[in-house]
């Protein structure tokens, strides 16, 4: 049975260098979400087709050009950016500008993420790649959206806390086969082995048997000599043949190992799953580090770069709507700034949260739909304020 694709796909020309790429999008129901963290953060995915278990989502979230690598967002906006006249008025030409300019240098940042996505072989690592690549080509507008920017980053924490410590989970999955292959291949090495040591056994066995004739009739030992020569024979021929599979088990055992450094690349020799010719996916984000200021190489860092983002863009009120929106945000401030430890941020972002919670509910407290977000959002303010208190005083 065919099962269907959960994807549909979105011919979309690249704005910066026209390019015409072909993108996968999800389709509404390809996947459920069956809960959440406290930071919204989808915890239990699950795909219809199984196969795509070990993709978080995210990986479609953002369309990166296969030609220029420039990186937005995969929504109908960008869709038909081609009749979004602000777009093409006010963004696109200062963003492609220093987008191509970047470009132009060989070890540019963009060319080094988007040389490394690879969503086949790493596909959760490869949403992380997009991300960044989505947050500093939103940054090259002369007004880039906080509220976007904080968005991405906040993603990229996600994606980085589904890793489970920077390790894939398809290519530990994968791992896990060739680990599988390996032992098979080792036992057959280790029956090998015994199969030459029980021929060498055998051998000086015959070598001792034949040796102890004389205290056997003449005539019997003259027999027996006629056998002994076709015993070694034998035994060399024997001794030959295992030579030869041992040759042949050496061979194999060189294809195997290139199978796995192609496979899973050239492992960090901890056991940890590497990110290409690279020890780990964050040793390669480090090395980008000097290179581009806006570089997250862990959760804890997306983390910083999203609270940064969302209290500019709390500050300014520009990208930011009164009302649950801006609940919303306030929380989310509070709530990063506590899973990074900084418990005094978190409290002050907790209470403005709650305080203006309570306000909201109560101005439209006769309207149940509208406040619905404000509630849920009150309850996690008031239960996470709790935690973090006493992580505070722990601390």
């Amino acid at each position: 049975m065919v099962t269907e694709s959960p994807f549909l796909l979105v011919k979309l020309e690249c704005p910066v260098c026209k390019t015409i790429n072909e993108f996968e999008q999800i389709k509404v129901g390809a996947y459920v979400e069956e809960a959440r963290d406290t930071d919204f953060c989808p915890t239990e995915i699950r795909w219809r087709s199984p196969k795509y278990d070990a993709y978080n989502p995210l990986v479609f979230f953002t369309a990166t050009c296969s030609n220029c690598c420039y990186t937005r967002e995969l929504t109908s906006n960008y869709r038909e950016w081609k009749s979004d006249n602000a777009f093409r008025a006010y963004r696109l030409k200062t963003i492609k500008a220093k987008h191509l300019e970047v470009l132009s240098t060989a070890d540019s940042v963009v060319r080094q993420l988007g040389e490394h996505i690879d969503i086949q072989r790493y596909p959760n690592e490869s949403a992380i790649l997009k991300l960044l690549l989505a947050a500093f080509d939103e940054q090259l507008a002369e007004h880039p959206s906080l509220l976007d920017l904080g968005r991405f980053y906040l993603r990229i924490g996600w994606v980085f806390r589904g890793l489970e410590g920077g390790k894939n989970t398809g290519q530990m999955f994968l791992a896990g086969l060739v680990r599988e292959l390996t032992m098979e291949y080792e036992t057959v090495q280790s029956a090998v082995e015994h199969s030459r040591q029980s021929l060498d056994g055998l051998n000086a066995g015959l070598k001792a048997h034949f040796d102890s004739g004389h205290q056997i009739p003449a005539e019997i030992q003259s027999q027996m000599l006629s056998f002994r020569d076709r015993y070694e024979a034998d035994v060399k021929s024997l001794g030959e043949t295992i030579g030869s599979t041992e040759s042949k088990l050496q061979v194999f055992a060189e294809l195997l190992n290139e199978y796995r450094s192609t496979v899973l690349g050239e492992s960090s020799g901890d056991g940890t799953i590497a990110f290409g010719k690279h020890e780990s996916l964050t040793s390669f984000l480090r090395q980008l580090e000097p290179v581009w200021n806006g570089i997250a190489a862990s959760e804890s860092e997306a983390l910083e770069h999203a609270i940064y983002y969302y209290k500019k863009a709390y500050a300014s009120g520009k990208d930011i709507a009164a009302g649950p929106q801006q609940i919303q945000a306030g929380y989310l401030i509070a709530e990063l700034s506590r899973r990074i430890g900084d418990y005094d941020e978190a409290r002050q972002f907790f209470t403005t949260t709650i305080k203006a919670g309570q306000e909201f509910i109560y101005q439209n407290r006769r309207d149940q739909s509208r406040t619905a977000l404000a509630r849920k959002i009150l309850e996690l303010a008031i239960e996470q304020g709790r935690i973090n208190m006493a992580a505070a005083k722990s601390a």
